[in-house]
């Protein structure tokens, strides 16, 4: 973890890939666990998905939107909970502050029009991590934005032929957006740690809480 002597600089780990430390002012954030606690009161609760060998996810998960289930997204009239559009607003605004007017990512049609359809909220408790995968469900090829609030974690950016080296490793603090598209929306990547108790107590959460914007092209 960082000492938090220097202030975080805004960085590009890879293609495509924009980190913004500290996006979420701590008002904002507060907000949005407010609003994830609220998500969760039904008419379903987070819940730790089960894949289709057997396993079971340690993070516990909700969808906002269009509703994703291993490994595929149902139809509309499976929707379960609605996407607020205060969070699809949140989410174009984020891709115009990673991309802005660049003309790969921020000017054309894709990018620049971003549409998200659903929203995955996945909640850390203590010892909860996240396996390398690709997000590989959708459609479309518009850039995955994601949110984070709560504790510290690591954010592990691979390639995007598997899941074994070469990766990046990023932290990612509460407040902080991650977006991730171009040659590198299909990257393998993961939560491999999770610095419990890390979050200020101010903010009212006990663990991490990440909300990732997509758009599925469906």
């Amino acid at each position: 973890m960082t000492d938090g002597l220097f202030a975080r600089e805004r960085s590009e780990p890879a293609p495509g890939v924009v980190h913004v430390p500290g996006w979420l002012s701590f008002a904002r954030q507060r907000e949005l666990v407010a609003a994830c606690r609220e998500f969760g009161r039904g008419p379903v609760s987070y819940e730790h998905t089960v894949l289709p060998g057997g396993g079971v996810m340690s993070v516990r998960s909700l969808c906002l939107g269009r509703r994703w289930v291993p490994y595929r997204y149902l139809g509309p009239e499976e929707n379960l909970l609605e996407l607020p559009e205060w969070l699809v607003g949140l989410g174009r605004a984020a891709v115009a502050e990673a991309y802005g007017a660049d003309e790969t990512y921020g000017a054309d049609e894709t990018y620049g029009g971003f549409a998200p359809d659903t929203a995955l909220v996945n909640f850390y408790a203590d010892g909860a991590k996240m396996g390398m995968h690709q997000d590989k469900e959708e459609r479309s090829p518009a850039p995955v934005v994601s949110l984070s609030m709560g504790d510290t974690c690591v954010f592990r950016l691979g390639n995007t032929e598997s899941r074994g080296r070469p990766w990046t490793d990023v932290e990612l603090v509460s407040g902080d957006l991650l977006v991730f598209g171009g040659p590198s929306r299909l990257a393998y990547h993961g939560v491999p740690k999770v610095y419990a108790g890390s979050a200020e107590p101010g903010l009212g959460l006990a663990g991490r809480l990440n909300i990732t914007l997509r758009e599925t092209g469906l």
